[in-house]
This record gives structure tokens, C-alpha cells and sequence, in this order.
């Protein structure tokens, strides 16, 4: 599945990279002869296995990057990968005039790297495996339909445990014979969404029933449940969508999102590692002592205040926050509003210069939770707002964050009408929409540098309209959409 193969490309690509430089400083402290100790020699020697293999990557970027029949397809695939990389830094290093002498000091090397990189691989599969075993860090998936290519999907599921999916069972269209491997049926959608937690459905698209594309679209976007059609040989239209051949079927997201490609996913934890690590040692490390004086000396109680709130897929987490409130039953059901008795006087200066969201940073560290993004609600407020507002769930399609394009344009805080969440939850999917980096490098400047034009509004008229431009990408994504969901 190309789609796959997208999400698989640049994340085996710098695993072995990692190996391979791994290999080479093992290799070079073993072989101390075999490379020039001279730097300018040296790091020429490192670009060159770096640049081919790299080369060698993309040349192997035709063939899937996923696996069907375990472990052993992955050996085959690296064993390829090998050989084209041999080729590529023959051909390079012929054409460069480089001299690796003896040349027997670079077979050791393959032989090095081979062997370390199936070693590798092995423990991250088994490892993988595990995991998703016992259900840590995985997004629950379903199979709609249990035809052959609903069998091969599953294949492609459970051999690949770097995707990240923990197969449940399939839902077929009848379920009175119990199957095994069968969840429930069609009739049974919402009830096994709620009852298993689902977080993705992929169905299988044989033959062309608009009413349950309908149907099914319809409830996953109620749920907040993430929706691929897998189009089988017998589908009755020759789409342009994404096909792997040697899979014998095609997958087509039918809500696609800038942060569905795994490439902008990494690019985002990327700058939310390297921004939380830096308020971690630069600011919260001094700031830190100052808060707990100020907190125990105001107040009784523990300094941090822990929430279970709704994260990415619907997953639960427990947020951090400075304690700005005496202990109270109600803190996981009632919302602060502006002259809260339960607020303590520290508490108001600490929400009003949002000093009480800087532990939220270590949520960030730890994956929960981004820089930018949607606010993370309490549970009583999803399960709330859920039912009250359309697609309300679909937020959770990105990880929560401290900050977002709806808290910059006076969304935030105590949301006592209706309408102020359907506001917050439409600058929400706008930003969901049209992610960027540059847009996330825009809201991070606008919170930290200009945080005394962020109004809260208090009516409709004070309404800040959006103006980032929206993303021209959102309109590509849609054609393909069309021949499928037409009867949406």
C-alpha cells in the first residue's frame, strides 16, 4: 500500500541510518586501520556510506516497506537493500576515484552491517509485537467485512507492528453464526465503537453500498473514530488511489489531514521535543522552587494539580498543572469561572499569566500532548460536548496541546455557553485542517510575545475571525473522496 509505504518510508529510512553509523563507529574503533585517522579523510569516508546508502534507499523505494508473512519477508527486504547499496557505493566509489585499501576491510563492513541490522530489526519486532500484545501505544482497529481482502488486510496489520494498529476482530454483515474473529455486525457499529474502544475501521469496499458508506462515515466522525476503505479487486470503478500491487488492494483516506503524513508527524515531535526539553532545563528548572513557595505558602495541599483528560484517538491521560485552586470535589466536573471562590490568591495570578500550564511541558516531553494543538478537555466535558456538538470528537484526531489557533484568537478558558465550545471546536478543526510548521512557529510566537492581545470573548460580536489563509493541500485530497462518498 503506497499509503503505507509513506508512513513506513522515512521512519525505516532513519532507523537504519542509526544502524549504519552505529556500525560504522563500532567498525572504525574494531578496524583502526581501516579509515585515514586524518579529519577531512574521515568525515569523507562517513558522507560517502551515508549518501549511498541513502541513495541505495531511494532506488529500493519502489518495493513496499511492509511486511506480509513476518519476520522472514523482513530479512528478504533487507538482504535487497544490501545488495543495492553494495552496487551504489561500487558505482560511487568508482566514479569519485575513492580508495578503500585493503577492499576486504569493507566486505567486514557489509557483513557488520547486515548482521546489525537484522539483529536490530528482530528486536524491534519482537519488541513491537509485545506492545501491541498488552495494548501499549497502539490504535485499535477494525476489519468491516471478512472477505478475502479483508484477510489480507489483517495479514498486513499483525505482520507489521511498526504501524502501530492492534487488530480487534472484523465486523461483518451478519452475525447470527458466531465466527471466530468476528466481532458483531453492521446493525452493531456503535455499540462495538463504544464497547472496544475503536479508534480506526478500515472496510472493505467489494462492491459499492452507498448507504453504509453513508451510514459508517457518518458515526465514525461522530466518534471520532478514523475511517480506511480498503477497495478489493471486485470494486466496480478504476480509481487513481493509492495501490500496492504486491498486496492486491488499495487503501483511500476519505478525511485525509496535513498530520496524517507520517513526515509532518516527525517534523511536529521533532520541534516539541527540542521546545519543551529547552523550557524544561532553561525556565522550569529555576522557576520551579519559586512556584512551590509560593503555592505551600498560600495554600494547603499538593503543588501539582493531576486531571484525567481526553488525549489523541480518545485516549486518556493525566494532565499536569500548577495547583491554582483550594482541594475541591468538584474540580473534575465544574469548570473555573472568573471569580471562583475555590481559586486561591496565588492561583489567580498563576492562571492569569498561564504560569499554572508550564507543567503541561513534561506531557509534551513524554508524547501525551503537543505544543500546539487543541486544548485537552476533562472527561465530563467530552462526554458532554460530544453529544451536543457535531464532530466534536474529531479534535481528537491530533494530539491536545498547551496552546492553540483557538486560545490565540480569545477561545480559552471557561467555556459557560454553548455556543463559546462550538467556536472553540471550529477553530479547532480549521487548524486541524490546515496544519503547518510555520503555523505552529506563528501561534508558539503569538502566545509567548503578544499574550496581552489574546481577549477572551464574552459574546458573539467579539468574535476574532481566522486569517491564516487555508492550506491549499486541504482542496487536493478531496477527488478521489468523490467517487467514493458521492452519496454522502
Amino acid at each position: 500500500m503506497k499509503s503505507f509505504d509513506k508512513e513506513l518510508f522515512p521512519i525505516y529510512l532513519l532507523v537504519d541510518l542509526i544502524i549504519l553509523n552505529c556500525c560504522f563507529i563500532v567498525f572504525h574503533v574494531y578496524r583502526l586501520d581501516a579509515f585515514p585517522n586524518v579529519f577531512p579523510e574521515h568525515l569523507m569516508y562517513f558522507l560517502h556510506f551515508n549518501i549511498s546508502w541513502i541513495f541505495a534507499y531511494f532506488v529500493f523505494k519502489t518495493k513496499c516497506h511492509f511486511i506480509h508473512k513476518g519476520f522472514l519477508d523482513r530479512i528478504f527486504m533487507i538482504s535487497q537493500k544490501v545488495l543495492i547499496y553494495v552496487g551504489v557505493f561500487a558505482v560511487t566509489t568508482h566514479l569519485f576515484a575513492l580508495e578503500y585499501n585493503p577492499n576486504h576491510y569493507f566486505a567486514e563492513f557489509i557483513v557488520l552491517f547486515y548482521l546489525g541490522t537484522v539483529s536490530a530489526y528482530f528486536s524491534i519486532y519482537k519488541l513491537l509485537k509485545y506492545k501491541r500484545k498488552i495494548d501499549v501505544n497502539t490504535t485499535r482497529a477494525v476489519i468491516v467485512s471478512n472477505c478475502e481482502a479483508g484477510h489480507r488486510m489483517r495479514r498486513i496489520i499483525e505482520s507489521n507492528p511498526l504501524l502501530g494498529y492492534k487488530f480487534l476482530g472484523f465486523i461483518v454483515s451478519d452475525n447470527s453464526t458466531p465466527q471466530q474473529g468476528v466481532l458483531g455486525s453492521k446493525q452493531e457499529l456503535e455499540e462495538l465503537i463504544r464497547e472496544h474502544q475503536i479508534q480506526i475501521i478500515f472496510s472493505v469496499q467489494d462492491d459499492a453500498n452507498w448507504e453504509f458508506n453513508k451510514t459508517l462515515t457518518s458515526k465514525c466522525d461522530k466518534y471520532g473514530v478514523k475511517l480506511r476503505f480498503v477497495i478489493g479487486n471486485n470494486y466496480p470503478f478504476k480509481l487513481q488511489l493509492n495501490v500496492a500491487k504486491q498486496a492486491h488492494i488499495e487503501l483511500h483516506n476519505p478525511r485525509r489531514y496535513p498530520l496524517d503524513d507520517a513526515v509532518s508527524r516527525i517534523e511536529k515531535r521533532c520541534f516539541d521535543i527540542c521546545f519543551s526539553s529547552f523550557l524544561i532545563l532553561f525556565v522550569f528548572t529555576w522557576l520551579f522552587p519559586i512556584i512551590v513557595l509560593m503555592i505551600k505558602i498560600t495554600s494547603r495541599g499538593s503543588v501539582f494539580f493531576c486531571q484525567k483528560r481526553t488525549g489523541i484517538s480518545n485516549k486518556t491521560f493525566t494532565c499536569l498543572k500548577f495547583r491554582s485552586m483550594k482541594p475541591n470535589i468538584l474540580s473534575d466536573i465544574k469548570q473555573a469561572s472568573l471569580n471562583d471562590s475555590r481559586i486561591t490568591p496565588i492561583g489567580r495570578f498563576l492562571r492569569s499569566t498561564f504560569i499554572d500550564e508550564l507543567p503541561q511541558f513534561f506531557n509534551v516531553f513524554l508524547g501525551q500532548m503537543s505544543v500546539i494543538g487543541p486544548r485537552p478537555h476533562m472527561l465530563k466535558h467530552t462526554e458532554q460536548y460530544s453529544e451536543l456538538i457535531k464532530h466534536y470528537l474529531i479534535r481528537h484526531y491530533v494530539k491536545p496541546g498547551i496552546t492553540g489557533w483557538a486560545q490565540i484568537n480569545g477561545f480559552c478558558g471557561e467555556t459557560d455557553e454553548l455556543w463559546k465550545m462550538e467556536k472553540r471546536v471550529e477553530y479547532d478543526m480549521f487548524y486541524i485542517r490546515n496544519w503547518s510548521f510555520f503555523a505552529d512557529i506563528q501561534i508558539v510566537w503569538h502566545t509567548v510575545f503578544k499574550p496581552n492581545s489574546i481577549k477572551i470573548a464574552s459574546s458573539k460580536s467579539e468574535i476574532l475571525q481566522p486569517v491564516l489563509k487555508e492550506s491549499s493541500r486541504t482542496e487536493n485530497v478531496r477527488s478521489v473522496s468523490a467517487s467514493i462518498l458521492s452519496e454522502v
